[in-house]
């Protein structure tokens, strides 16, 4: 779990307008950062099998927000992928 101020800077950076915190792109970025900061947990704690579960559901919830987003704008898309390291 990232705290809200974790996740302040993630939004302000991938956000269309001032009030926007909940498009296609700051879900990808916010599920982005939610899986990179539980890569760390699971090095120390390698039978947290619950955990594991619920690390598979954010990243295929974080590809399929990638293929709609892919879909309806793609530029948007590559410019995502790339800010955040995506797609090698």
């Amino acid at each position: 779990m990232i705290s809200t101020q974790e996740k302040a800077p993630v939004i302000a950076a991938h956000r269309h307008h001032a009030t926007d915190c909940g498009s296609t792109e700051v879900q990808i970025a916010i599920l982005t950062e939610r899986i990179n900061s539980l890569q760390a947990h699971f090095k120390a704690h390698k039978k947290d099998h619950a955990g594991r579960r619920g690390l598979l559901l954010m990243v295929s919830k974080r590809n399929r927000l990638l293929r709609y987003l892919a879909e309806t704008r793609r530029e948007s898309y590559s410019s995502l992928i790339k800010k955040l390291g995506l797609r090698k």
